[in-house]
């Protein structure tokens, strides 16, 4: 299951962690001249370095995938902790697809790769990637990267979960502000007199406050 917002940090060896990968490990004869053999090597080098800092720290990866169309797919199906993406020097058709990946089950995403273009980076933000590494990795600076992202993802979500439930009061308080003034015009009752009427048919009702005055309002907009 994905790391929920509530939960603890987990031990990292417990983290089930998917791995896409854009990267081509095969040698390539085909490589065209020397800057493309040395972009490629530099690329399997961060890649291995990548795979040996994972095993070496203890991290159960359960899957290693291609950053296809398919990926959301199979992303829903492994249900991993936490998302590593393997990038060659442009990843931005892989980050369009971890939007829909992650839509509906944020999870932390950790993006290694050699490409520090701005665009990437702010699709990369766009995407929800908790951390951005370019270049120059080191299997030892693997775990605690992951760490970061991780704690990083976590305050992300407590800071939307609080947003999202300021939202939800502020709307809370619109609804009984609109059915005190709709009994108010009503029944000429006084703000305070209009508030204690909802309160009384709601604890009679053993209802919450918010419920009531919906109903009121849904009622009043049914009889005209």
């Amino acid at each position: 299951m994905p790391v929920s917002k509530s939960d603890p940090l987990p031990e990292h060896s417990s983290l089930k962690i998917v791995v896409v990968n854009t990267v081509n490990l095969q040698d390539d004869a085909q490589q065209p001249d020397a800057d493309a053999r040395a972009a490629l090597e530099a690329q399997q080098a961060r890649s291995r370095a990548l795979r040996i800092g994972l095993l070496q720290a203890g991290y159960n990866i359960i899957a290693s995938i291609p950053g296809d169309i398919y990926m959301i797919e199979r992303i829903a199906q492994l249900q991993p902790d936490m998302i590593i993406i393997d990038a060659e020097s442009d990843a931005r058709d892989v980050l369009e697809h971890m939007v829909f990946a992650t839509r509906d089950a944020p999870r932390p995403i950790v993006l290694f790769t050699e490409d520090g273009n701005p665009s990437q980076l702010a699709a990369a933000m766009e995407a929800g990637v908790s951390a951005y590494v370019v270049a120059g990795l080191q299997t030892d600076r693997v775990k605690p990267v992951l760490d970061v992202a991780m704690a990083r993802f976590h305050a992300d979500q407590k800071l939307r979960t609080e947003l999202s439930d300021t939202k939800a009061r502020l709307a809370e308080r619109k609804t009984i502000e609109r059915a005190k003034g709709y009994l108010m015009e009503r029944h000429h009752l006084s703000e305070n007199d209009a508030y204690q009427r909802l309160r009384k048919q709601a604890m009679e009702k053993n209802m919450k406050l918010v419920d009531l005055a919906q109903r009121l309002l849904d009622a009043s907009d049914l009889l005209g």
